[in-house]
């Protein structure tokens, strides 16, 4: 079963691209002339994506201007944040809003090409709660690295240091929604680390 629904998260402060783009939220930096939403969304559009619930915070209005301006047809509704929840506890908001039983979850200021539906199969088929899109690299430091046992579950997060190579975390996600809601979280957490 193909997924139909992403949750894009774009509530955050940006706070390391201040300097840059001091007055927009991160995910409408420009990026070839057009902000980086637009990329984020055209790209989900043409992986099958139909439906979108849009994780917003910070300059919410903004946002919400630029979706009704540029995107009039697209299926989608916003999930806003009263007050900062951590990425954990915007999934947890924005999953209530959801008419699907699995979703695609990606950051609005991020753009990892990935084969969506395929990664979407693997999930479903698994019966996974949650599935981690991953990107092989090698020579980094910057980031931890996932490891994986032979059946692919996550075996263990590795914190930053050399690699020579690995997997880490391409920040997409698939959650089953009612799997996801079921469990006793928090209000306010890290979606990556709690």
């Amino acid at each position: 079963m193909p997924v139909k629904e992403a949750i894009i998260l774009a509530g955050g402060f940006g706070t390391r691209l201040r300097s840059v783009v001091s007055d927009l939220p991160k995910c409408m930096a420009p990026v070839a002339g057009q902000p980086f939403l637009k990329h984020v969304i055209r790209y989900l559009l043409s992986q099958g994506i139909e439906k979108f619930i849009f994780s917003l915070g910070h300059k919410h209005e903004m946002i919400e201007e630029f979706l009704n301006d540029q995107f009039p047809t697209l299926n989608y509704q916003c999930s806003i944040e009263e007050e900062p929840l951590g990425t954990g506890g915007a999934v947890q908001l924005a999953c209530k809003r959801t008419t699907e039983k699995n979703a695609v979850i990606i950051n609005g200021d991020t753009l990892f090409k990935a084969d969506i539906q395929k990664a979407s199969i693997f999930h479903v088929e698994n019966k996974a709660e949650c599935t981690i899109l991953l990107k092989s690299m090698q020579n980094f430091d910057r980031y931890g690295a996932v490891e994986l046992d032979d059946d692919y579950t996550v075996k263990s997060f590795k914190e930053k240091q050399f690699f020579q190579t690995g997997d880490i975390n391409a920040g997409g996600y698939f959650l089953n929604i009612e799997s996801f809601l079921n469990k006793e979280f928090p209000e306010k957490f890290s979606f990556e680390t709690d």
